[in-house]
């Protein structure tokens, strides 16, 4: 995605793109997998890691990304499958090796339909199936 792109992202958002909030989007938008804080400040060492931090958790607060707990210790961090999504049909399920200790997106398998007693409201689900990844089981 291209500077430009990402920047009207931002705007589309209401988050004003600053250079570090767009270094952020990039390195999220380009990862192949969901990446944790300490993840993010290691691809960005120059940037300060407090305004790092306070970019997740503004694109968090917007709904440009979701924030995912693996049972690692620390939460990782994508882009929603639609830019921007709240809807909660676009939630997938992650896979977490306990080997190689990567989170994955499976993105083709929808989180099933869950019916919540009358008076309850979803907001977020967090579906992480565990066990050893393909490169891992063939290592």
């Amino acid at each position: 995605m291209e500077s430009d792109s990402i920047a009207k992202l931002l705007t589309e958002c209401d988050i004003r793109p600053t250079a570090v909030r767009m270094l952020v989007a990039r390195t999220l938008i380009d990862a192949e997998h969901p990446l944790s804080l300490a993840e993010v400040e290691e691809s960005l060492d120059t940037a300060p890691k407090s305004t790092i931090f306070r970019a997740l958790t503004l694109f968090l607060q917007h709904g440009l990304i979701h924030s995912i707990e693996d049972g690692s210790g620390s939460l990782k961090y994508e882009f929603h499958h639609r830019l921007g999504s709240h809807n909660p049909n676009d939630m997938h399920i992650h896979f977490y090796c306990e080997k190689c200790q990567r989170t994955y997106c499976l993105r083709n398998i929808n989180i099933p339909t869950i019916e919540l007693p009358a008076g309850f409201s979803m907001r977020t689900v967090n579906y992480i199936v565990k066990g050893v990844c393909e490169k891992c089981k063939s290592m």
